[in-house]
């Protein structure tokens, strides 16, 4: 069965490859990928069901990882709050977009969905062969992840998973059902990240607010007392889903890594960034409504990226949603 997956892929790549140069494909890395199965949903339950494939009804056993798009004309995304983890990256032109990554429950619906990057492959290696959500990715690119380990999925190959909002204008209203895509969630043991939670350690220091910046984006993340989460911001503006529930994760991390020029580059000619996570360097934690500096550490690509405190010991996170911004050293 991979076997025939794979020669399923590598014939959709081709596809893609050839489309691509003749006009048919989105262009560069900013594209907007296929289009969905044919319903039109708003991001607030009113849908229209499109009969479902085959293509759509496979499970992986292992993490959903979908590209979400983050620039304002994307906002509000849909089903933020539900992932475990939410990976926050540089793109083209100093901007942001997010990998928001599923594994104890899957969301109704998750969106918008955006391009893949060159990094994402490094990411995604601590998983068991994830299943990759994205609308498609720099044609130069697609090769590199028909080879990954990993189950690409994108509109072309899962049409009835997908399908195009009325709330946004393209490309920023492409959403999936992950039921379709994968059936059922994983569970929780399916993310292999190499995180610790538990009890907060000694130390740290009282933090209310930290913004990240990134050339064209900003994060702030605002600690509640109240609701024991970070308030998250994006650009000055607090970020809700469609239904109007606030994303508050319980921990923040900020992990300094390198970000340099990869060999891609998007329709405009802008260099796509390559975010390296494997290696080591320090990290701000922030949980509690306090700050941890520590240390991290991915040795390889294969494994998770440990964090450890100033006397070596593991840095505990504290239980619920994790963000990682991913910040240049």
């Amino acid at each position: 069965m991979r076997q025939m997956a794979r020669l399923r892929r590598g014939a959709m790549t081709a596809a893609l490859v050839t489309a691509a140069m003749t006009g048919a494909l989105l262009t560069g890395c900013t594209g907007a990928g296929g289009a969905g199965g044919g319903a039109t949903e708003d991001g607030r339950g009113r849908t229209q069901e499109p009969t479902p494939s085959q293509d759509a009804t496979t499970s992986h056993g292992s993490v959903l990882a979908a590209k979400i798009d983050n620039v304002p004309a994307a906002r509000p995304q849909t089903g933020l709050d539900a992932a475990d983890v939410v990976y926050a990256e540089q793109v083209e032109g100093g901007l942001s977009r997010l990998m928001a990554v599923y594994a104890s429950k899957f969301p109704k619906v998750i969106g918008p969905v955006r391009s893949a990057r060159e990094s994402d492959l490094e990411l995604l290696r601590q998983f068991d062969e994830p299943t990759l959500a994205f609308s498609g990715a720099q044609h130069k690119l697609l090769p590199l992840i028909d080879k990954a380990p990993l189950h690409a999925e994108p509109p072309e190959q899962a049409s009835a998973a997908y399908y195009r909002g009325t709330d946004k204008p393209s490309p920023h209203n492409l959403y999936l059902r992950p039921d379709r895509l994968m059936g059922s969630a994983p569970g929780s043991a399916a993310l292999t990240t190499g995180f610790h939670f538990g009890a907060a350690p000694a130390g740290g220091s009282r933090e209310t607010s930290r913004t990240v910046r990134f050339p064209a984006a900003r994060f702030t993340f605002t600690w509640s007392e109240s609701r024991r989460r970070w308030l998250v911001a994006m650009d000055g503006t607090p970020t809700v889903t469609t239904d109007g529930k606030t994303v508050a994760p319980a921990t923040v991390v900020v992990q300094h890594v390198t970000v340099r020029s990869s060999q891609f580059h998007d329709v405009l000619g802008n260099n796509t960034p390559y975010t390296q996570t494997v290696g080591s360097g320090t990290a701000e934690v922030l949980r509690d409504g306090r700050v941890f500096h520590v240390k991290w550490a991915r040795p390889s690509a294969t494994s998770g990226t440990e964090f450890t405190t100033s006397d070596g010991a593991p840095m505990n996170f504290a239980a619920g949603q994790v963000w990682v911004v991913l910040a240049k050293a």
